[in-house]
């Protein structure tokens, strides 16, 4: 786990890899949780027998589901400690490459890109590339922004 205390140790940190995490199952029970709580319950993620005769042979999860992983994941290769807030800015970039297949398991490989000053503090960006267990494509590649503020 990367800790980071002060914002001279993120800048300091530009263009490091800082790990990957453990694996996680996408299991059909969070497929369906995202389901309701974004109600997009298209059959491709919620049906399990009409999925099974479609084109990935079960059901997968919802990319967003994915992308909605990535903080959380996130959290388990680095902390940012360092004093003030730290706002989610968005998200530069986002792809989903390949689809998760309900069962698969799923890992993060996060790294610092840029670090730019700005004149409320520093602006963070992340790449995260999520990656399906057994797959040579990842499940998600998306760059995100933090703003962290002094």
């Amino acid at each position: 786990m990367r800790v980071f205390t002060s914002l001279d140790d993120v800048a300091a940190a530009t263009g490091e890899e800082l790990g990957t995490t453990e694996w996680v199952t996408i299991d059909q029970d969070r497929v369906d949780k995202f389901a309701d709580a974004t109600g997009d319950h298209q059959w491709i993620h919620v049906d399990v027998e009409r999925a099974a005769t479609g084109p990935f042979g079960g059901t997968i999860a919802h990319g967003y589901l994915t992308l909605s992983l990535v903080p959380w994941l996130g959290s388990q290769v680095f902390s940012l400690e360092t004093p003030g807030a730290k706002l989610n800015y968005g998200v530069n970039k986002v792809r989903f490459p390949h689809p998760v297949r309900v069962g698969s398991r799923v890992r993060n490989t996060v790294s610092v890109g840029d670090v730019t000053d700005l004149p409320s503090g520093k602006q963070l960006t992340l790449r995260h590339v999520v990656e399906i267990e057994g797959e040579d494509k990842p499940a998600c590649v998306a760059e995100t922004v933090v703003l962290l503020l002094p």
